[in-house]
């Protein structure tokens, strides 16, 4: 993970929509980033799966009651596609948990995220909220 704060790189397209901290919002976002990058005649694999698994941690660890999340992609002129998912819980920074359980039913999403993106990292900000990011290089 990439803790230190960086800059999002200058994006040539950029999708964002918010949505509400349900379940169904996070399945959304998933379907939403597929039906964008097929827009933009951009495979979907593995970005898929990276929103999957940053719009489930909105929802879970980051849900704070009448406030939705929101889902953005940037894809730069070097073709780096970098999802963003922000929600409004500062309290609690994501990591991953390191070894898991074979038979433990969570815990492994981050293991995900970071096995698929190129570096992801975590910044707070702008009050109150943070972001999640996960760059997935040159699509």
């Amino acid at each position: 993970m990439d803790s230190e704060t960086t800059q999002a790189p200058a994006a040539v397209r950029t999708f964002s929509i918010r949505l509400s901290s349900t379940p169904r919002g996070a399945r959304l976002a998933r379907r939403a980033a597929v039906t964008q990058l097929h827009v933009w005649g951009l495979p979907f694999e593995p970005a898929q799966h990276i929103v999957a698994e940053l719009a489930s941690n909105a929802v879970r660890h980051g849900y704070v009651p009448g406030r939705d999340f929101r889902l953005t992609l940037r894809l730069t002129e070097g073709g780096v596609l970098r999802v963003e998912v922000t929600d409004t819980y500062t309290e609690r920074l994501p990591r991953p948990q390191g070894r898991v359980a074979p038979e433990a039913e969570s815990g492994r999403g981050l293991l995900l995220v970071e096995a698929l993106a190129t570096r992801w990292g975590t910044e707070v900000g702008p009050a109150p909220g943070k972001t999640v990011w996960a760059e997935v290089g040159a699509v």
